[in-house]
């Protein structure tokens, strides 16, 4: 890939809200990389540095790009500078140390206990050593607890914080979310923990710890249905497409195409009726309020269906959105790539061969994006280690021992 492909104009036309902030990176996979890639999208500074083998989804493919890294790999590591270091020799803890002097962020998953064992603890070490740096560690359930230390992938604790009970019909069971909403959402959360943390600290001067776990932002989603459990006592159950709170909000068939619909109270009910010229539904005793409707689903989604049966749906939607209504067409991925609004909203980024989702976070002032091609695998070893001070007989003599690794070990 050739990173001096034009860049978009969205992100030339700032240096970033986080320029200046300086990243390094020893994440892998997922929720971690997620969280950097953000970070990087509006101008920190991202240092990737990677072990021997690299980060093993560059291999989660195929599809793979022409440098034979997997679309799992692209999709969240653009912006970054990749450096290949081995931190099981003495040296490469030394090059960490010496890339942490000056930064403000280290963002790590290794196992709980990892960094501590190799000498580069918070605590007793890191705290000590940079009292300003922000140490994010992302791990599958923490240290310390009844499941402390132990490895946690998405798709497990999509199913151990009940998010796949509550996906799904009651006739398939509990069922994956087809995105990796956990590892993606604790992406999320480990930004705003860092970005309260750097906060705090104009406050302090001190930086701090932050404890992010899949098993924490994935319950964390669980709403509304950990909140109607806990007010009704009821274990939640899959409902499918519906909303387990709401009626009518749920998927419908048009001639055309599956259509979703959405009215979140009684007098947008009465308005969703009244636009498809049926007033006297929503007058029917079982459909008056919500709590009737959603008591009714089925009998309401019974004459929906049957009134939407000859509707071009995408024409429809179009006019309930003039209208007021939430509703929308049933879109494939590719469809939704394609969208006119996906174009005028920027949310696909180009950069010579490479295509990929932008940020959906537009600050008018200081707007940020895809800046950079995902590196190759130790592509920015020298370069960086150049920038921060090491010689060339330095790097010569790290690249000579195998701790800065120019091509991965497989």
């Amino acid at each position: 890939m050739d990173d001096t492909a034009t860049i978009p104009a969205q992100a030339r036309l700032s240096p970033g809200a986080l320029a200046g902030l300086r990243v390094v990176d020893l994440t892998r996979v997922l929720g971690g990389p997620y969280c950097t890639m953000v970070l990087s999208d509006h101008g920190a500074e991202v240092i990737k540095l990677e072990p021997p083998q690299g980060d093993e989804v560059r291999d989660w493919g195929p599809p793979f790009n022409a440098d034979g890294d997997a679309s799992y790999f692209v999709g969240v590591n653009r912006n970054k500078r990749s450096v290949g270091l081995d931190l099981s020799k003495p040296a490469g803890k030394e090059v960490l140390l010496r890339l942490l002097e000056g930064a403000d962020v280290l963002v790590e998953n290794f196992k709980p206990g990892s960094m501590e064992k190799w000498g580069l603890g918070y605590e007793a070490v890191l705290s000590k050593t940079f009292p300003r740096l922000i140490h994010c560690r992302v791990s599958g359930f923490g240290g310390e607890g009844p499941l402390g230390g132990f490895p946690g992938y998405d798709a497990v604790l999509q199913a151990m914080v009940g998010l796949m009970s509550i996906n799904g019909t009651e006739t398939s069971g509990p069922t994956r979310l087809g995105n990796p909403i956990v590892d993606i959402a604790t992406g999320l959360f480990s930004t705003i923990a860092i970005l309260m943390a750097l906060h705090e600290r104009e406050k302090s001067g001190r930086g701090q710890y932050c404890d992010m776990t899949l098993h924490d932002c994935g319950m964390a989603l669980l709403h509304p249905h950990a909140a109607n459990f806990f007010l009704s006592g009821k274990r939640p159950k899959a409902t499918g497409n519906p909303h387990p709170n709401l009626a009518p909000y749920s998927k419908f068939t048009t001639k055309t195409c599956e259509i979703f619909v959405a009215a979140g109270n009684d007098p947008a009910f009465r308005k969703f009726c009244e636009f498809l010229g049926i007033p006297e539904l929503a007058k029917d005793e079982r459909f008056a309020t919500n709590g009737q409707r959603v008591i009714n689903r089925d009998a309401l989604t019974e004459v929906l269906n049957a009134r939407f049966a000859n509707e071009d749906g995408h024409e429809l939607t179009r006019r309930m959105l003039a209208a007021g209504l939430p509703a929308g067409p049933v879109l494939h991925v590719d469809e939704a790539m394609a969208a006119e609004h996906t174009a005028f909203r920027n949310m696909v980024a180009e950069i010579g061969d490479f295509r990929a989702l932008n940020t959906p976070i537009k600050l008018s002032r200081t707007p940020g994006g895809a800046r950079s091609q995902p590196p190759r695998f130790n592509q920015h070893g020298r370069e960086v280690l150049l920038a921060r001070g090491f010689s060339e007989e330095e790097i010569a003599a790290l690249e000579n021992d195998g701790v800065i690794v120019g091509a991965r070990r497989k």
